[in-house]
């Protein structure tokens, strides 16, 4: 009797271990972070240069504020990471891997270095040169305002994906040359006197990204999680016409009809396949979305809300920090502000089904806190703080 109780005793402890095993095995962190690192950031303002002053950066291993940037994500480790504004530079060598080697893989402030040994990165519509006046001034300079998404060089604000997971390269869909005009329903930008903001010419070649739209499919223990990563344009800088902001509300309601077997329909991907998102798929909707889901900003609450609301996303759980909140004492979401200008700028939105939310923050210490330097002027790291959640995944 003695002998098969303890025999009892000793299946279930097995079975409790290997239970907490697969349960730890399970955990993911998923994190979003605009980074700022493009050439303008690290000149004198007002100066312009190129993706070689990244690379000069990225090079050296000692820059100061892409050293802080490097240790925010070695203090919370995510497992898989988006990065807005990081340059797309088409040798790999001296751009991600640059400083995957040089930055993340070395100590930074008293942190353990970090190592992605997977990643995705490609081009995006940001100072891309179009040949037409996009912004009705009079003169078509193929930069700036007028490249078709803004910026003053070619891959100038791109952004990065880097995992700790295999990524299913033969698999990712990219949707950087998807035309506006296809989207069905899409927000008309007009002049005043009602005729249409853009030449017939241009808007049959207008993309709807202003960077990119990536479905990136990473491998997780044999689990398929697809990482849907966009960086929509900021809903400013433009006039009355308010072109940018429509295209940000479509642009983010890109994703909404994605995820949606009946809406999905009219997409169709640079490779020329078509349709969305399988219906049973998990997934993780990550980046600097420009927009507010609590109304602040400039935004149209209609395109953010599509996807915060949406029926297979899960926001339930929204990610906050004490130096956010201490940063806008004024504001009654200022805990949940992700940028330094206080507006909840950046998510990570998980698929209902397939995982439980156990955890999240953002990466933004009070004053008093000793990480607080990292984070504590806009030239120390960057004018957004990492987001990030902790995904239980289920069956």
């Amino acid at each position: 009797m003695l002998k098969r109780l303890l025999f009892t005793l000793f299946i279930g402890l097995t079975l409790l271990t290997c239970s907490q095993q697969l349960m730890a095995k399970q955990q993911l962190k998923v994190a979003t972070f605009n980074v700022s690192m493009e050439a303008e950031n690290y000149l004198p303002r007002g100066t312009r240069g190129n993706s070689q002053v990244l690379i000069d950066v990225l090079a050296n291993g000692e820059h100061p504020q892409v050293k802080n940037i490097a240790a925010i994500i070695q203090r919370v480790r995510p497992d898989i990471l988006l990065l807005n504004e990081f340059d797309y530079i088409e040798n790999p060598a001296q751009g991600i891997e640059a400083f995957i080697k040089n930055y993340l893989q070395q100590p930074q402030a008293g942190s353990e270095p970090i190592d992605y040994p997977y990643y995705y990165y490609n081009t995006v519509n940001t100072g891309q040169p179009s040949p037409f006046d996009l912004d009705n001034d009079g003169e078509a300079t193929g930069v700036g305002a007028d490249a078709w998404g803004f910026g003053f060089y070619p891959g100038q604000y791109g952004m990065v994906l880097l995992s700790k997971y295999p990524i299913a390269m033969d698999q990712v869909r990219t949707f950087q040359h998807f035309k506006w005009q296809d989207m069905p329903g899409h927000l008309v930008t007009s002049k005043a006197d009602g005729s249409a903001w853009y030449s017939n010419d241009a808007w049959q070649q207008f993309p709807l990204s202003s960077k990119a739209h990536w479905d990136i499919p990473v491998q997780v223990d044999g689990i398929t999680i697809h990482v849907l990563a966009s960086h929509p344009t900021p809903p400013v800088f433009d006039g009355p016409e308010n072109r940018n902001g429509k295209r940000n509300h479509d642009e983010i309601r890109f994703w909404a009809d994605y995820l949606m077997s009946e809406q999905s329909g009219y997409i169709y991907d640079d490779q020329g396949s078509k349709g969305g998102l399988r219906g049973d798929a998990r997934f993780v909707i990550l980046g600097d979305l420009n927009a507010s889901a609590e109304g602040e900003g400039d935004a149209l609450l209609a395109g953010i809300s599509a996807l915060t609301k949406h029926q297979k996303v899960n926001s339930d759980f929204i990610p906050t920090s004490v130096g956010g909140a201490e940063h806008s004492p004024d504001r009654e979401f200022g805990a949940r502000h992700t940028a330094g200008w206080r507006m909840r700028a950046d998510y990570v939105l998980p698929s209902r089904q397939g995982f439980n939310i156990t955890d999240g923050g953002v990466f933004w210490p009070a004053k008093a806190e000793a990480d607080y330097p990292l984070v504590g002027t806009r030239d120390a790291s960057s004018d957004h703080r990492l987001v990030w959640l902790t995904l239980q995944l289920t069956d």
